[in-house]
């Protein structure tokens, strides 16, 4: 299954994010969520089975791990997308502040008027 396909569920990302923290057993990562643990084991198959997660055994316990390499992909995957937001953001901040500027020009240069009322003819 494909990465992006894996991390549409939110049960998986979460999965995903509390393994940023460090490995963790199947058992500590079904205790954050309510649903019962063969639904977190699933999710942790196919997250297995999907390269982004891997699993050793200590004793009885699985223990659970971020794969590097499946996320950087994903980073890859992103990488021009986040470009793509990052130009038009800038170019919106750009027009906010030149639009804050062009409103500070006009408020010292003429009092506002109030709804309804009329420039003088003589101004």
């Amino acid at each position: 299954m494909d990465a992006i396909a894996l991390l549409a569920d939110p049960t998986r990302r979460r999965i995903v994010e509390l393994l940023t923290e460090g490995e963790l057993s199947a058992g500590e990562i079904a205790a954050h969520f309510e649903i019962a643990r063969p639904g977190v084991s699933r999710h942790l198959r196919a997250l297995r089975e999907g390269g982004l997660v891997s699993a050793t055994r200590d004793g009885q316990r699985q223990i659970y791990r971020l794969e590097a390499d499946a996320l950087m992909e994903i980073d890859r995957w992103l990488a021009p997308i986040r470009a793509f937001w990052n130009s038009r953001l800038d170019a919106l901040d750009t027009e906010v502040r030149r639009g804050r500027r062009v409103r500070r020009g006009r408020a010292t240069r003429t009092a506002p008027r109030r709804r309804g009322e009329r420039r003088s003819q003589g101004a």
